[in-house]
């Protein structure tokens, strides 16, 4: 039978280029399109995931600390090949049971997120598992959500500012879990996060930089001083990018003297970047997305 709180969960996330409200508000949230195991047939699925920094995302088979593993568990062992949708971007992806070692870890790292996790697991006599999905490389541009590029602009923006909301969350958490005059080091799973926005931002601006600020500026020459203020302005993102991602992996980790970046710093540099970064995207959607607008996406 359908599950239709998924599926106004799944009808809001195509519908807002991946933001929900109610339950999901806020959360790092992708579906899942699986083969089913017995009938062949494709089902969709929101769930939640960690980033790992690189080429690959886990998610988590809790179904809530029930005693069975969830359906699209079930689904990915027998057919490893699924679609994630991130709301922005939609691609192929080959699903790899964690085990032994690697899975305890990354679950571990989940744990120290959010310690629901661990409250799962108590509940269950199975061991909860930890998937690993990873793109399957394509030629081409990525499939977008967007219709045109002017909204392309809009929703990778927006899921920027999502993401940046997010970690500020997370690191003010920490910052107050750890209470006043007590220092504590950043989560392993708070690291990759913020390593893994970096990435991004450097990727996305190094995109615009060599492809679409050229293809503005031949066809709309009196748009070379917003331009250049634009790449200035990513030079300018780009060295806080480049001090976060030293701080955050350089030795030490803040606490007991050592140097390093503990939760308290960290959320000041988040919040730099942050403001930083608004002034910026808001600059660059008032210059180009009306006229990107009539551009369809690739």
């Amino acid at each position: 039978m359908p599950n239709h709180f998924n599926q106004q969960v799944i009808d809001e996330f195509r519908a807002n280029a991946g933001q929900v409200g109610g339950y999901f508000e806020g959360a790092r949230l992708l579906l899942l399109t699986t083969t089913g195991a017995r009938s062949g047939a494709p089902h969709t699925t929101p769930v939640g995931y960690y980033p790992d920094g690189g080429e690959r995302v886990f998610v988590i088979a809790s179904a809530g600390g029930a005693p069975a593993h969830p359906d699209w568990f079930h689904n990915l062992v027998a057919h490893p090949r699924l679609t994630v949708e991130t709301g922005v971007f939609t691609y192929e992806a080959e699903a790899v049971v964690l085990d032994g070692a690697e899975r305890d870890r990354v679950f571990a790292r989940a744990v120290e997120a959010d310690p629901g996790w661990a409250a799962y697991q108590a509940k269950t006599d199975r061991v909860i598992p930890v998937v690993a999905l990873h793109e399957v490389a394509k030629d081409g541009p990525p499939r977008s959500t967007a219709s045109t590029m002017g909204e392309y602009l809009r929703i990778v923006h927006d899921a920027f500012r999502r993401e940046l909301v997010l970690i500020r969350k997370e690191t003010a958490s920490h910052v107050s879990g750890v209470g006043t005059g007590g220092r504590a080091p950043l989560g392993a799973q708070l690291r990759v996060n913020c390593l893994t926005l970096c990435q991004g931002l450097h990727n996305h601006h190094a995109g615009e930089d060599l492809a679409l600020f050229p293809l503005v500026a031949d066809r709309h020459p009196e748009l070379a001083p917003a331009l250049a203020r634009l790449r200035g302005e990513h030079e300018r993102i780009a060295a806080l990018l480049d001090e976060l991602r030293t701080a955050l992996t350089g030795p030490g980790d803040g606490t007991a003297g050592e140097p390093g970046l503990g939760p308290a710093r960290l959320l000041a540099e988040v919040d730099r970047l942050t403001a930083e970064l608004e002034a910026h995207l808001r600059y660059e959607e008032e210059q180009l997305i009306p006229l990107l607008d009539a551009v369809p996406a690739p």
